[in-house]
């Protein structure tokens, strides 16, 4: 059950990695609400864009993009722009969390590990900053993880750009909010999508983690849903430079 927030009616979305996974759930989450969605993936996307308009009677706009490259990006940016108006509500969703140690990580890997899972963040807000100022205001979500909070070994690069996520945010939040754009981190815990399964949901490791929930119920990429909607609309208007969590309680904050 998701619920409605009918500011979101009419805004205009951009979700980097809404063709899958958590990305996915989000973009019918927000094509739910009426809102109208653009997103970027490296993949066709017309398979799901053709359900998503069947599911919920609106079509996102997908285009093809290798967010690790920053002017393509922003000309992805600046495209959902002119299809929907000014960006009001950016998510910063794709991430990648390959599995790695500390012994196997070059220079080159830590580049692209960086680039995609904190620089292109970075790069897209201040691509809808200018639009998000003339529209009096905008909501900014940074999707980051409980990994580094729970100091996990086994993807360093990749926590590491967790914990810059959460220190962007907060001072974006004081840079922009003058101008009325909130700037909030969600932070997942595992959310059981396709490509965790496939590669890394071992059924020893989802009972270890399984333990440290309070709530004992693996995550599913629905579950996010709510949360992010939250902070899009004028329900968190208060809230800025934030992280809210949605773990189904393994790390306790405050």
């Amino acid at each position: 059950m998701i619920p409605s927030f009918p500011d979101l009616e009419g805004q205009s979305v951009f979700i980097t990695g809404g063709g899958s996974g958590i990305g996915a759930a989000l973009t019918e989450g927000f094509l739910r609400q009426g809102a109208r969605v653009a997103f970027v993936q490296r993949s066709d996307a017309t398979p799901f864009c053709d359900e998503m308009e069947g599911k919920t009677g609106h079509r996102p706009h997908a285009m093809r993009c290798d967010i690790t490259d920053i002017p393509a990006l922003k000309a992805a940016i600046a495209e959902a722009a002119e299809v929907n108006g000014p960006v009001t509500v950016l998510v910063n969703n794709a991430a990648n969390d390959q599995r790695h140690t500390t012994a196997e990580v070059t220079e080159e890997f830590w580049d692209w590990s960086q680039a995609i899972n904190l620089k292109c963040y970075f790069f897209a807000c201040q691509a809808v900053v200018d639009g998000m100022r003339r529209a009096g205001g905008g909501s900014i979500i940074n999707v980051s993880s409980i990994s580094y909070m729970m100091g996990n070994a086994g993807y360093p690069a990749y926590t590491t750009a967790n914990g810059g996520i959460t220190a962007m945010t907060r001072s974006l939040a004081r840079e922009f909010g003058p101008d009325r754009i909130r700037v909030n981190t969600l932070m997942p815990g595992w959310v059981l999508t396709e490509k965790q399964l496939k590669l890394w949901a071992k059924p020893e490791d989802l009972a270890a983690h399984m333990e440290r929930m309070c709530l004992k119920e693996h995550l599913k990429p629905e579950d996010i849903v709510g949360g992010m909607l939250f902070l899009a609309s004028a329900a968190s208007k208060a809230m800025t430079g934030q992280a809210l969590v949605i773990d189904g309680g393994v790390v306790v904050t405050g």
